[in-house]
């Protein structure tokens, strides 16, 4: 049996946001339109779930990268007053 979700192990990591977030919207599409037996199911959650964390984890590093940049401007703005 084939399947059409790529389950290579560590190639979730070099994808990006936007590649992550496109591969997972088409997962959640197959998904809700059924038709794909259990094994396929299993595989398509999992990867989603994968791709999950790989979207989860690029917000959380520009959530930081906003949040520091905040705080070095807050400072700045501290230091000239």
């Amino acid at each position: 049996m084939t399947s059409e979700v790529d389950e290579t192990p560590g190639t979730s990591e070099a994808l990006g946001y936007e590649q992550a977030r496109d591969e997972l919207i088409e997962v959640v599409r197959r998904l809700e339109a059924g038709g794909t037996t259990l094994e396929e199911s299993l595989a398509l959650w999992e990867r989603g779930e994968e791709l999950a964390k790989v979207c989860r984890r690029w917000l959380e590093g520009a959530r930081a990268r906003l949040d520091a940049a905040l705080a070095e401007e807050a400072v700045e703005d501290e230091d000239a007053g």
